[in-house]
């Protein structure tokens, strides 16, 4: 596991079970956390059974290739945004077919970036009826801003998927 964060590795644990249970399936588009959500998922045995895939979307131009943001957001809203982070947790759910769509994008420093503040995270869930973005202010070094952008990621769709 890369991250060394017992509470963490045990909420991915539960949500790879939550989904294998639900026979559901998550992918993602990550620009911050640079494909960390899908390694900690795929840290777990079994994750191969949900896992579909992951995207690393880090430029604007990617985030158009490999997820399919249309570029008329980036033009209008930039890539640290709630729309953004909408269409690439679709963009992934699509592209990867999976149940459910996870999308990161933010600033984790060392500086800001386009008007936002380090530690502004905007996260994207798309699920079989709905997507819904999530803005979070997180706290930290670039690295604290990236576990903590994957714990909450993690628990928020957790919650989701139990919902249901």
């Amino acid at each position: 596991m890369l991250v060394d964060d017992p509470l963490l590795v045990d909420d991915a644990r539960r949500l790879i079970a939550d989904l294998t249970v639900r026979k559901q399936s998550v992918a993602t588009a990550e620009s911050l956390t640079a494909g960390l959500l899908a390694a900690t998922l795929a840290g777990v045995p079994g994750a191969s059974e949900v896992l579909r895939g992951g995207l690393i979307t880090y430029t604007e131009r990617t985030k158009v290739l490999l997820a399919g943001v249309a570029p008329q957001i980036l033009d209008e809203v930039g890539p640290v945004a709630a729309p953004t982070a909408r269409a690439l947790a679709v963009g992934a759910r699509q592209r990867c077919e999976a149940t459910w769509g996870v999308g990161l994008t933010g600033v984790a420093g060392p500086e800001p970036h386009g008007g936002h503040a380090v530690g502004t995270v905007f996260l994207g869930l798309a699920g079989p009826v709905d997507t819904e973005v999530v803005r979070l202010q997180l706290n930290g070094s670039r690295w604290d801003i990236r576990v903590s952008a994957v714990r909450e990621s993690i628990s928020r769709l957790r919650a989701l998927v139990t919902a249901q």
